[in-house]
């Protein structure tokens, strides 16, 4: 996947020396060590490697004694934790930083399998860091009032990239032979995705086409509605998706409304509106708020509201919506959104002299737990 993580921390990269720290991989028989790799955005990528059979409390202190030999206990000169989960705290909540970050994406609490660590550790991070990010303007709604500067920064775009789709003008292999119309997702396939809507939707005009894209987490696979018509695709990298698009008739956004998906904000919603691709969506707060009030996505509840709303985008020409999309988009990238994050870090590190500027910096990034 490349979301908001590697928008944000690639382009961190142009003024700081980036270290992501992934989840923990366990192998049998291995001695614990750490796999450092270089991504060609300039992100340096650390995955701790154990061996399996750990319990919790020893992965927990493997990882602590694998960081704390890459990076040190105390720091050599100014560094940034910047967090996506709070179950890294755990490992890291003893190393020195100049500055600490947490980039909240998902209200982590209430995805399937939360743990009271989780809801402890937050705890544990909103009292150590100095900057509170949210991925959505209800997840900032939702945190504001835990910390002293917590700053609202939803879901932006990377224009150039989606916008390849306008002007694509053939199908990837594997879709060449599904027929028009179609109806497509991408992203992570999980119980934030309503499947039974999927499914009648499906079942209502069995002439369309659901073309989904991603791989399937935390939910049986046996679970996914199999029709002729729904065509699984599996995982694609970022820089395929345009070829994609470009054969959408309209994309499918069909997540569930439940716990795990009260505070997101899809970062596919203007990723669909740069290619061009209209969008349905169920009632995401963030995607009603401001894309279904501006009348860029439609919003539907049930299956028939869906089938009467793509009907329409069949129906209709497409050049007074796509303006109206482009004038919406043209106020916001990530370039953008990393220049105010990175302004409000000086910010809050102070005046920052010369010779500590740029790749002096270091900043260290965790994932967050699946």
């Amino acid at each position: 996947m490349w979301q908001r993580p590697q928008h944000l921390l690639s382009r961190a990269a142009r003024h700081y020396r980036v270290l992501m720290v992934e989840e923990p991989i366990f192998k049998p028989g291995i001695r614990p060590h750490i796999d450092v790799g270089v991504r060609p955005q300039g992100v340096t990528v650390a995955v701790p490697m154990l061996p399996e059979g750990m319990s919790h409390e020893e992965a927990i202190a493997g990882q602590r004694d694998l960081v704390e030999e890459l990076i040190g206990r105390e720091s050599a000169g100014p560094r940034v934790f910047w967090y996506y989960t709070p179950m890294a705290l755990a490992f890291t909540s003893d190393l020195e930083c100049d500055l600490c970050v947490y980039d909240n994406m998902d209200e982590l609490s209430l995805f399937r399998g939360a743990s009271q660590e989780l809801l402890t550790l937050e705890e544990e991070l909103f009292a150590r860091c100095d900057l509170v990010f949210t991925g959505g303007m209800s997840l900032y709604e939702a945190k504001r009032g835990r910390h002293h500067s917590v700053h609202a920064f939803p879901s932006s775009i990377d224009f150039i990239h989606f916008s390849k789709a306008r002007g694509v003008g053939r199908d990837p292999a594997d879709q060449t032979g599904i027929p028009r119309p179609r109806l497509g997702f991408f992203g992570v396939v999980d119980e934030r995705m309503d499947l039974d809507l999927l499914r009648q939707v499906a079942d209502m005009r069995p002439d369309w086409q659901f073309v989904m894209i991603g791989p399937v987490v935390k939910i049986d696979p046996a679970s996914l509605p199999r029709r002729s018509n729904i065509h699984w695709l599996g995982g694609r990298s970022y820089s395929e998706l345009p070829e994609y698009l470009s054969g959408w008739d309209i994309g499918f956004m069909p997540f569930a409304l439940n716990e795990a998906t009260k505070f997101i904000s899809p970062t596919k919603t203007p990723e669909f509106l740069a290619a061009g691709v209209p969008v349905i969506s169920t009632a995401i707060t963030d995607v009603v708020r401001p894309y279904g009030e501006k009348g860029l996505v439609e919003i539907a509840a049930r299956a028939d509201d869906v089938v009467q709303k793509a009907e329409e985008i069949l129906r209709r020409e497409k050049g007074p919506w796509l303006n109206k999309v482009d004038r919406h988009l043209s106020s916001g990238s990530w370039d953008k959104t990393w220049a105010s994050m990175h302004k409000l870090m000086q910010g809050a590190m102070g005046d920052v002299p010369a010779d500590r500027a740029g790749s002096s910096l270091s900043l260290y990034a965790t994932t967050p737990a699946e």
